[in-house]
């Protein structure tokens, strides 16, 4: 179960972020993908017409000083929801809260923008300010990861620690860009059905080398169901545009810039190579190193148990007072 908590995003984009801390009062049983309406994350707590965004009157507030907490940044293509088979796991008494990125999710999917490095960077700052988080604990996968990164390099007031799940510091080249051009022209969207949604994505995209359920399962969540098919909560372009910035540029600088304890983590068939993130690990002042065998890209979602197992200890330490 999560709740759901609206914050107001750089030039007023509207976000949503989800309270995934227990006992944040009241719950309300989450509708179903179908019933949901679009661009709902499924599995996750909409707001019935009338009810007031916000934890019920048990739990902490948007806006008060509610202590250090966590934030959790999708990547790319995702949403808050992905995170909810590792955050399950976790057993400390953590303030978990994950924000819906602007183009994703229920967030605002502004048609002008901007989808800058600026943008995510301002929009997260602005969760942990108004949902009273700092100085928080940044969780980041790929995409959200480089945001995480940015902010603590750029606001170290605000930032305690930093997890760095699978992404790279150097710049991916035009190559990758064009390459996922052609690919989201590959997609066979509208989808009939979401079992097709996960059957292309887990089977047959010729991305895909080997069966992956949890790469089908993955696509599936972002997809929501219109008058002729399923498609993608997100706007392909928008998704390039925000991409763009890490394909053209490398980020050495900026996590150079990062004071906090950092930990970097990635699966051993992920994106992110052994050498390049042992190199990040020591551009990081205070930065330590975590890998997770059998785990891709996709390393929260394929292997919660695992993530949890690696990344928990580090948030206890930084969490403890």
């Amino acid at each position: 179960m999560a709740r759901r908590l609206d914050v107001t995003g750089a030039d007023g984009v509207r976000l949503a972020a989800w309270d995934f801390t227990p006992g944040t009062g009241p719950t309300i049983t989450p509708r179903i993908a179908r019933q949901a309406a679009p661009g709902t994350p499924p599995g996750l707590v909409p707001r019935p017409p009338g009810q007031v965004a916000g934890p019920g009157p048990a739990s902490r507030t948007a806006g008060q000083a509610a202590g250090p907490g966590v934030l959790l940044l999708h990547g790319l293509m995702g949403h808050a929801g992905h995170w909810a088979p590792a955050v399950r796991r976790l057993t400390g008494g953590h303030r978990v809260v994950a924000l819906d990125q602007r183009g994703h999710g229920a967030s605002d999917k502004p048609a002008a923008g901007p989808f800058t490095r600026e943008a995510y960077v301002a929009d997260a700052a602005a969760a942990v300010e108004q949902l009273g988080l700092g100085p928080v604990t940044l969780v980041g996968h790929s995409m959200g990861a480089l945001t995480a990164w940015q902010l603590a390099a750029d606001r170290p007031d605000l930032v305690r620690a930093l997890v760095i799940c699978d992404m790279r510091a150097s710049a991916l080249g035009a190559a990758s860009q064009r390459a996922w051009q052609d690919w989201f022209r590959s997609w066979p969207a509208p989808f009939p059905s979401l079992d097709a949604v996960r059957r292309w994505f887990g089977e047959e995209d010729a991305w895909v080398e080997r069966p992956n359920p949890a790469r089908g399962a993955f696509f599936a969540e972002v997809m929501t169901a219109q008058s002729d098919g399923w498609r993608p909560v997100f706007d392909p372009a928008q998704m390039l545009t925000s991409r763009a910035t890490w394909v053209h540029d490398a980020h050495w600088d900026s996590l150079a810039q990062v004071r906090c304890p950092t930990l970097v983590v990635r699966g051993l068939d992920g994106e992110l190579g052994r050498a390049e993130a042992q190199e990040m690990v020591r551009v990081l002042p205070h930065g330590a190193y975590a890998e997770i065998p059998d785990a891709g890209h996709l390393l929260h979602y394929e292997h919660p148990e695992a993530w949890a197992e690696a990344v928990e200890p580090f948030l206890n330490g930084v969490l403890t007072p």
